[in-house]
């Protein structure tokens, strides 16, 4: 392919994007949306078999670009678009484009291999131990990616018409994408490292910055060669929802794209434990170090403990603290360190300490909103400790700096109370949903770093640009700017993007529903 992955992804993210905001402006999306057609109960029957099929010249081609596979010469010229269903093109499109998008993937890593990690002169500059944390085992990946596209490349040859593609994505999925945990799982340290040798090395800096400008790299930074798997492994599973979602119901291809999505599933969930994994431990040694208790002292570190939100808080003082109290009130600093089992309340003393004054289980947590009590109490929230370090109750009414920062602390505090909108799990016929046009870094532990064309329910939302939101694809929550997003007015294509979820998910609650049985028995 002439396009490198990074160039071919965000081509078709931006097409995904396009197409979903031609289906919003439609009156009627069934229209513009022929995936809400009824499939085709039957494989096509008339598909020319019986003369040796033209092979497919696109994979060979370094000049071919973005192509659709009915815009190929050989699909054109054999007349098996005038016989084919709507729902069966768009399933051919569908698998066609996890090929090419691999075939793009593997250029990309041909490139970050041969152009940089083979460069003599990076070689020289890089100690071998720089050199594997940078690069870790990604002729692993890239060996594990060319046998992959290989038996892609052999199954569209087989006929034009192409028969599937999910059961080779399950095969590679369960035998040989374990190298992608591998290298994503390094990701802390690539990234590290990285911008260690950036400091300290100039050499490395001026040989990094010239291989960029080379033709072959189209602009494109070093970095982002670097975290081509783990948006290849992510992407690959959302490609293969897509096909999901074009499969005929009850179908052979449906239960292999389910078998295969979950295997996916499995490897990404693998991947992003790896990274937290690498992160969360250090974190928690450095907030462990920070602590001094004013109580029993709570050990901090544990493996299946990690960060949820930290932050500071105004703590309304005075013996009778109450919403009711209308003479002037003093508020002092506090500072909260919420984990996902834990909560710790401290004040900051000298030294970049804190000192712990109370702490909870964080699933004897309750917040509580004060509404309508004035400026004076506007972003004001009540949280009880049903159960405190001195294993008694307690109340404190803490004021945040902003809307958004109140909720963001509610939620993260009390995560099962009732949002402004209903998440799609509660199987609620229609809810709020937004389409991500900006990518998004998360830049706390409570928000949600965004790709393009990610769909989104809208659970909360503030007056001052933040929205708390769930991502369809797998359930990820997490706050974001709503300038990252457009909304989905009409109900349809919300009611449609609905039902394409249920149905990706569908084998994952079933599993629920069998493990829920087994619990009542």
């Amino acid at each position: 392919l002439g396009l490198l992955y990074q160039e071919y992804r965000d081509k078709s993210t931006r097409q995904e994007i396009e197409t979903r905001r031609l289906q919003d402006s439609q009156t009627d999306p069934e229209e513009s949306s022929p995936s809400e057609e009824t499939p085709s109960e039957a494989e096509p029957t008339s598909t020319p078999e019986s003369k040796a099929p033209p092979q497919i010249s696109l994979l060979r081609n370094s000049n071919s670009r973005f192509n659709l596979w009915q815009d190929l010469p050989e699909i054109r010229s054999s007349g098996v678009l005038s016989i084919l269903q709507p729902d069966e093109i768009k399933l051919q499109e569908a698998m066609f484009e996890l090929v090419t998008s691999e075939a793009s993937y593997y250029k990309s890593l041909n490139l970050l291999v041969s152009h940089f990690m083979e460069n003599e002169r990076l070689k020289k500059i890089l100690h071998q131990s720089e050199a594997h944390i940078l690069f870790s085992n990604v002729l692993d990946v890239m060996a594990v990616s060319e046998r992959f596209l290989l038996d892609l490349e052999q199954r569209v040859e087989e006929n034009i018409v192409i028969s599937d593609v999910c059961d080779i994505v399950y095969q590679h999925t369960v035998n040989h994408f374990s190298v992608y945990i591998t290298y994503v799982s390094n990701q802390t340290y690539q990234e590290r490292t990285y911008k260690q040798l950036l400091q300290d090395k100039p050499a490395f800096r001026e040989v990094i910055s010239q291989l960029e400008l080379d033709p072959k790299c189209k602009g494109l930074s070093f970095s982002s060669f670097l975290i081509l798997p783990f948006q290849r492994i992510t992407r690959l599973k959302l490609l293969v929802q897509n096909i999901l979602k074009k499969v005929e119901e009850k179908s052979d291809r449906e239960t292999t794209a389910l078998d295969a999505h979950k295997e996916l599933e499995t490897v990404v969930k693998a991947c992003n434990e790896g990274v937290r994994k690498m992160s969360r431990t250090e974190q928690m040694i450095s907030i462990q170090k920070k602590l001094e208790f004013k109580i029993k002292s709570v050990p901090i570190i544990s493996h299946s403990r990690w960060l949820l939100k930290q932050g500071e808080l105004q703590q309304m003082n005075g013996p009778k603290t109450s919403r009711t109290l209308r003479t002037k009130k003093l508020f002092r600093e506090i500072y909260l360190f919420l984990f996902n089992d834990l909560l710790v309340i401290c004040r900051q003393i000298p030294g970049d300490k804190y000192q712990v004054f109370d702490s909870a289980p964080r699933g004897l947590l309750r917040v509580e909103e004060l509404e309508d009590q004035g400026q004076s109490l506007a972003n004001v929230f009540i949280l009880r400790l049903l159960e405190n370090a001195d294993d008694r109750e307690a109340s404190y009414m803490l004021k945040a700096s902003s809307q958004s920062e109140m909720k963001r602390w509610m939620i993260s505090l009390a995560p099962n109370r009732r949002t402004k909108f209903v998440s799609f799990t509660s199987r609620l016929v229609d809810c709020p949903q937004i389409q991500c046009v900006h990518p998004y870094l998360a830049q706390e532990p409570d928000e949600l770093s965004l790709e393009l064309a990610d769909v989104l329910n809208i659970l909360d939302k503030t007056d001052d640009g933040w929205i708390f939101g769930e991502r369809l694809h797998d359930q990820e929550r997490g706050w974001f700017p709503s300038s990252m997003g457009e909304e989905i007015l009409n109900p349809k294509i919300r009611a449609q993007n609905l039902k394409e979820c249920f149905r990706v998910h569908k084998s994952d609650d079933s599993q629920r529903r069998k493990l829920g049985s087994r619990n009542r028995q």
